[in-house]
Order: C-alpha cells, then sequence, then structure tokens
C-alpha cells in the first residue's frame, strides 16, 4: 500500500531517532537505540545492573574501538568485551563463545532488526550524523539531471535527513518517494545490505533512486534490486556521484549464472548466525537440485573464509546466508556462488530476466 511523499515523510520522522533510547515498533523488547554515544546510553547501561558488556564495531570504527571501548568503561564502570572482528550488522551478534560472561551487548552503527530476536539487551547505537542542511543539498540536487519522480533510501546514520530533504526537493518540483518496506527494517528509507523492500514499494512511482550516505555498498546493493537508475549523495561533502552500471552488473551476474547450468555436485552455504539463518531454505534448494538430477550438500558455518572451500569436490555454491557474500565478495571464492533466485535460474526453473535480488524478508 503507498501512500503520498507527506504521509511517507511523516513515517519516517516518526520512527527517527531521538536523544534518548527510541523503541522500534515492532521489535524486539531487548533491543535499545540511540542515535550516538552519549550520556543516555551510559545512564542506561549503568541502571540495567549488568557486570559485564561486549562491544561491537563495524569495519569503519575498528580504527576507533579501543577509544570507545574506554569511553564506556568509564562512563559505566562496566567491564567491557571488544570484539576484535568486524560487526557485519544487526544480523551478526556475538556468540556466547566469543563473549562469554557478557550480559548485554553495545552494538555501533547499526539499528536492530525487528523480526529478528535478540539472546542478550542489545543497545543500537545508530551513530547518526547531521550532515550539510538540506535546503542546500536539495537545491544542489535541482542542478543536477536526475530525474523529479525520484525514490529516496538512505543509509542509517543519515536517517534524520530524509523527510527534510523530501520536503526541499518537493519545494523545487520533485516527486520524492520513501517506502516503509517490511518487517525487517526498522526505519522508512532505510537500506539494509540484504532488503531493500522500501525502494521496492515505491518502485511503479519514480524513475530513479537517491541514495544518501556514503561508500558504494549500499548503492550497489540497490542497484541490484530496483530496475531503476542509482545515484549516490554523500550527505557530508554535497557529492554525486553519476549513476552506477546496474546492466553490467546484472550482465557479470548472468555470465556467473551461465558457467555453471552444467554443474552437477552444488554446495549449499547456509549461516548459523542469528539474523542469516535460512536453513528451511537450504533444504528446499537441496530438494531442487536433486529433483534435477544434481547432488547437494548442506555447508554449515559462521564466517566464511574462502580457504574453508578449497580442495572440495564440489563445483558450485548457493549461499541462503547474507546474499552480498556472492554479490560482491563471490570472486575470492575458489568456485561460482549464486545467490537463491539466481541458483533457480541455473536449474531452469526460473527465467533469467528480469534479475531478482535475494531479499532476506
Amino acid at each position: 500500500m503507498r501512500s503520498p511523499p507527506t504521509e511517507k515523510v511523516m513515517d519516517a520522522e516518526q520512527t527517527g531517532a531521538s536523544a534518548g533510547p527510541t523503541p522500534v515498533p515492532g521489535g524486539s523488547p531487548r533491543a535499545r537505540v540511540y542515535p550516538t554515544l552519549g550520556p543516555e546510553l551510559l545512564r542506561d547501561l549503568r541502571a540495567g545492573g549488568y557486570r559485564k558488556v561486549v562491544l561491537q564495531t563495524p569495519a569503519g570504527l575498528v580504527r576507533d574501538a579501543s577509544t570507545l571501548s574506554s569511553q564506556l568503561r568509564e562512563g559505566t564502570g562496566l567491564a567491557v568485551l571488544t570484539l576484535v572482528r568486524a560487526c557485519f550488522g544487526a544480523c551478526d551478534p556475538p556468540s556466547p563463545e566469543e563473549a562469554p560472561g557478557a550480559e548485554a551487548i553495545v552494538t555501533l552503527g547499526h539499528a536492530p532488526i525487528p523480526n529478528m530476536p535478540l539472546r542478550l539487551p542489545t543497545f543500537f547505537v545508530e551513530m547518526r550524523q547531521e550532515g550539510r542542511p538540506a535546503d542546500e543539498l536539495a537545491a544542489e540536487l535541482q542542478r543536477s539531471s536526475l530525474p523529479r519522480r525520484l525514490g529516496l533510501v538512505g543509509s542509517i546514520q543519515h536517517m534524520d535527513l530524509l523527510p527534510p530533504l523530501a520536503r526541499e526537493l518537493e519545494a523545487r518540483g520533485f516527486s520524492p518517494r520513501i517506502g516503509r518496506g517490511g518487517p525487517r527494517l526498522a526505519y522508512a528509507g532505510q537500506a539494509l545490505g540484504c532488503n531493500y523492500t522500501g525502494a521496492e514499494q515505491v518502485l511503479p512511482e519514480v524513475d530513479g533512486y537517491l541514495f544518501l550516505g556514503t561508500g558504494r555498498f549500499h548503492p550497489l546493493g540497490l542497484a541490484y534490486a530496483v530496475e531503476r537508475p542509482v545515484w549516490a549523495l554523500d550527505p557530508l561533502s554535497g557529492e554525486l556521484s553519476e549513476p552506477l552500471d546496474r546492466e553490467g552488473m546484472i550482465r557479470r551476474r548472468l555470465l556467473t549464472i551461465a558457467q555453471v547450468t552444467g554443474a552437477r555436485r552444488w554446495g549449499i552455504l547456509a549461516s548459523s548466525f542469528d539474523g542469516q539463518n535460512r536453513q528451511g531454505m537450504a533444504f528446499a534448494l537441496k530438494a531442487r537440485a536433486e529433483a534435477r538430477g544434481r547432488e547437494a550438500d548442506i555447508l554449515v558455518f559462521d564466517r566464511l573464509d574462502p580457504r574453508d572451500l578449497v580442495g572440495r569436490a564440489l563445483e558450485a555454491y548457493v549461499s541462503v546466508a547474507c546474499p552480498r557474500i556472492a554479490l560482491d565478495d563471490g570472486e575470492q571464492f575458489p568456485r561460482p556462488i549464486l545467490t537463491p533466485p539466481e541458483f533457480l535460474a541455473a536449474l531452469g526453473d526460473r527465467p533469467l530476466l528480469p534479475y531478482r535480488f535475494d531479499t532476506y524478508p
């Protein structure tokens, strides 16, 4: 069900982060959400009665992990364990073995996944950033070649910018749309590496998409998910990228599929992460493969290293874990890796086009 942009903007504002902890509609009662690592977070950690917490950071904050750990330790008096490995997302909480004795988790740079259960109380610090004023960005976008019917999508750090930018663009003759998306998304307009249903929801109403954030990870995922041009705007610098070459991206995936259509022995990669566990799908794909006269083994992992697949008597793989393993990291592995929709195309069970992104529900 779609709404006009003003209603979409209000939706984004109502679910955005405030100065203190923010409940996420439909989310786990163990999730607490904060815009920044500030006094409200430290207060609530002290009040929680915890003795030991574990801190996890994304790759972009690893170099600051020691400083952030010290802030937590000095601000709360708690014992703080810092997880060495970078955190991929909210789907990637530390296991009990990684954080022995920890009674709560502090996750930096990510929002909770509302439909994902949490083992421990988890404090999500979204690391919100202001960026340049919305009116300045909109004035620069007005001078660009962007289509007027424009879908807006953003990283969690820039969720606060979506509603005001939509209003400023609308005042300049644009028709912006912000989709609410499915139950895996905490906010309207949010980009999640495995789920762009907010963008897909407004696809018939737009001629292109503008992603607000830094880096290429989310623009690439968005381009796989929607049959429209994707531009990226860095809210900090105001730099607007050229649209991604979606046709070239899809063409490379089709070539990968073509390489393995004759493969007889498949490995089905299934993650044990709480937020990536689709073993039911793994068994369903195994049955599909065997019905087509192929062999398939289900291989379970927590963190997948390309070296783990070296020397196996398998010709190709399909990953039912994060779709970005196949799309972003596939060239690092000794054999081609497909997503589930690509695997069904390789078996002849679905057409190659239109290309379908593996949306994690």
